[in-house]
């Protein structure tokens, strides 16, 4: 009689495990875990631009085998930090975001037609794949930008694997400002191949003088870059200038008492902008302007020869007089002024 109870009890209890064994799995793949902690391969839940799980890629660890070197490069970039941000969740990072799936090429002994390599690519072929991700507001006008229509890309100026740089040192056109060397090195941020004076310099060398001027714009000492006024990666102002409004140029993001606006504006600057007297990069003029004296820069349109230029110049600024020689003496106002048509003070 005793042993029906103990009989009926072992029976709900294989019931019970059976029961376990069977929901339990099904609870987990129906939150979106399997038994191994991976979401499944759910094409229609994942985010917009993800990867769907496959088995065609092995991960970074895996390249690391046999490239080393690039791997240990790479980890110290931004694009081997990726994986650790959740907009980037379930998103094929690493080196196989942008090679490919390696598992063919790992399986082919290293077959490097079974990967996507870049050493056969062209220029534009290489920019295509970076724009795939770099889509935002700093570069969707590359296309349209002088360097792409002049057959530059992106791996021109940037390495997607870190490259060692040149140390800081004195006397050089690297960065020698004590300021500078405390702030984070632009070529480390944007991976550049080199320090980025360096590198816009090694195609642009018409400037390099220029900022050899005893009078210029701190940019190869550190202080400012060079993409602080020009966008790099296109733009629809002349020489791809930033914060660019008509023809006023990017010098009103740091001279804000030049902006105005003005009761009485100064022509040339309100249709040729700041260049139309001062050069950007250097100058013999402490002020940066065209010409080494005021006088011969303002007489340049304010002349009465012909009655060409600009109109009424007085007769009495004789320019043999030390008194007239100064023109911005009497019209100190220059850029603009609120009290007087003439610019005085």
């Amino acid at each position: 009689m005793s042993t029906r109870p103990q009989k009926f009890r072992t029976l709900i209890q294989a019931i019970l495990l059976l029961t376990l064994f069977l929901f339990i799995p099904a609870f987990f793949v129906s939150s979106g875990r399997n038994l191994s902690g991976r979401a499944p391969a759910d094409n229609a839940k994942a985010p917009k631009g993800a990867k769907p799980a496959d088995e065609n890629y092995v991960g970074s660890e895996t390249c690391k085998l046999c490239h080393e070197d690039q791997f240990k490069a790479f980890s110290h970039t931004q694009h081997a930090k990726l994986s650790t941000l959740a907009s980037w969740k379930e998103k094929v990072t690493g080196c196989e975001q942008c090679h490919g799936p390696g598992k063919a090429h790992v399986d082919g002994g290293g077959d490097t037609a079974k990967i996507i390599s870049f050493k056969n690519k062209s220029t534009k072929e290489t920019s295509k794949t970076c724009l795939a991700c770099h889509a935002d507001d700093e570069h969707n006008n590359f296309l349209r930008g002088a360097h792409w229509v002049n057959g530059i890309g992106c791996t021109d100026c940037h390495t997607p694997h870190d490259t060692e740089i040149v140390p800081t040192r004195s006397r050089s056109i690297t960065f020698i400002a004590n300021a500078s060397e405390l702030k984070p090195d632009a070529s480390t941020l944007k991976i550049l191949k080199t320090s980025q004076p360096q590198l816009c310099i090694g195609c642009h060398t018409e400037v390099k003088a220029q900022f050899s001027m005893p009078f210029h714009h701190k940019v190869l000492e550190g202080q400012i870059k060079c993409y602080d006024c020009h966008n790099p990666h296109g733009g629809f102002e002349l020489k791809q200038t930033r914060l660019a409004v008509g023809a006023d140029v990017p010098c009103l993001k740091c001279h804000t008492n030049k902006q105005g606006p003005f009761v009485f504006e100064h022509a040339p600057l309100k249709v040729e902008g700041c260049p139309i007297c001062h050069n950007p990069h250097g100058s013999a003029n402490s002020r940066l302007l065209k010409r080494s004296q005021v006088r011969q820069l303002c007489l340049e349109c304010h002349s009465n020869i012909f009655e060409i230029g600009a109109p009424d110049t007085p007769s009495f600024h004789n320019q043999a007089t030390v008194r007239f020689q100064n023109c911005t003496t009497c019209h100190s106002r220059i850029h603009g002024s609120n009290v007087s048509n003439r610019f005085f003070r």
